[in-house]
């Protein structure tokens, strides 16, 4: 059996033992130190929007700190895209909330903004007004944020911009995660730069990261002994993840360009495939990571199946995943609203996530390539079992 191909896996540049090994020197291993300020000061410099960051232990506790900050408690009911990673619907139930569901649009896979709306009035009509909308840049794609900006602003919604996936994507040349009230970034090991865990929030001003600051550190009041008039969590970043944040953030453009150029490879090689669709930016004004590359596959022109290539790949030992099964679908919240039709649900059921590390080398992508070809003209039947 050849060696193992993963989906995403972490790509170190070199330089991170240094800024960990600075933290092991100078005894900083806490939740605070040189490297946290230096983290976030290389992502507000990134970012470039003015924006204000705060280094914590994961993008799933940025969201749910977002949701506090945006007044979020039992009972309200706050929208989410139905097409993402569970981590963007947990934290709403985290506070006793209760989620509402979007379907997507067919050009970038994300929110719909004729959904949007729609389930806005009706959840006014019904006496809930939403408190907040989670918006999803799906597997880097950038949402059509001048649309959902506006039906968020018309009806006064606070806007949370999930860009745990976009860390260097662009819609209409600003950044990801820049353009809600709060955005949201994870360092996940899977991502496109890693801290081993972690993520970050995205503010807007001085007084929302110092919120954020005080509620990730238990929100001890300022006393001389322990005093809390709020409750508080234990989500600030250490200052050895954040150095690993740090060596990576030297290597961060090198990293976006590694995985649009996967894409890249994944257009060459599907380019005559009839039926076989590589998801790529609808025009200029989108400017994905790519974070992962993501093809659909059209049964009735292929006669293959997202699951015949899945099984294809996995008996070459190479890795590959059906794209996020939609939130509406899931068990868990099967009694929730959802407003939309069906594009979701007809993504999930016909598209799969392709091998996108930035460290895949010349003969991984011979191997990819070779299954991909084989399956797509029947040049070789693959089992899970061979």
């Amino acid at each position: 059996m050849e060696s193992k191909i993963w989906l995403s896996s972490p790509h170190m540049g070199g330089n991170e033992l240094k800024y960990v090994k600075e933290a092991f020197d100078s005894n900083w291993v806490a939740p605070l130190g040189p490297n946290v300020d230096g983290f976030e000061q290389d992502l507000e410099i990134f970012l470039s929007e003015d924006v204000k960051i705060a280094a914590l232990s994961a993008g799933t506790a940025a969201l749910h700190l977002a949701l506090i900050e945006c007044n979020v408690s039992h009972g309200d009911e706050v929208i989410c895209q139905s097409m993402t990673f569970s981590a963007s619907a947990n934290p709403i139930v985290y506070l006793g909330a209760n989620p509402v569901f979007i379907d997507s649009e067919k050009d970038t896979w994300n929110m719909c903004p004729v959904a949007l709306q729609e389930a806005i009035e009706d959840r006014m009509a019904k006496g809930k007004k939403p408190k907040a909308i989670i918006v999803v840049n799906l597997y880097g794609m950038p949402a059509k944020m001048d649309e959902i900006l506006s039906i968020a602003n018309k009806y006064d919604i606070p806007l949370i911009e999930d860009g745990a996936e976009s860390l260097g994507s662009k819609y209409k040349g600003k950044a990801c995660g820049t353009f809600g009230r709060f955005g949201i970034l994870s360092f996940n090991g899977n991502k496109i730069i890693t801290t081993s865990g972690g993520g970050a929030l995205v503010c807007h001003t001085d007084e929302d990261k110092e919120k954020t600051v005080f509620l990730s550190t238990q929100a001890r009041d300022n006393a001389p002994h322990y005093q809390h008039s709020e409750i508080g969590y234990n989500y600030r970043m250490s200052n050895i993840s954040a150095g690993v944040g740090r060596g990576q953030m030297e290597v961060l453009d090198d990293r976006i360009e590694g995985r649009r150029k996967m894409h890249d490879f994944y257009c060459e090689i599907c380019k005559n495939i009839e039926g076989v669709k590589v998801f790529s930016e609808p025009n200029s004004d989108f400017y994905s990571n790519h974070w992962l590359s993501v093809i659909t596959i059209d049964e009735t022109k292929t006669s293959k199946s997202y699951e015949d290539l899945r099984l294809a790949f996995l008996s070459e030992n190479i890795e590959s995943r059906p794209i996020w099964k939609p939130m509406h679908l899931q068990p868990i919240f099967e009694d929730a609203p959802y407003y939309g039709g069906k594009v979701a649900e007809d993504l999930f059921g016909k598209s799969l996530c392709l091998p996108s590390g930035s460290n895949l080398s010349e003969d991984d992508k011979k191997r990819i390539a070779k299954v991909m070809v084989e399956v797509f003209s029947n040049k070789k039947e693959y089992s899970v079992l061979s």
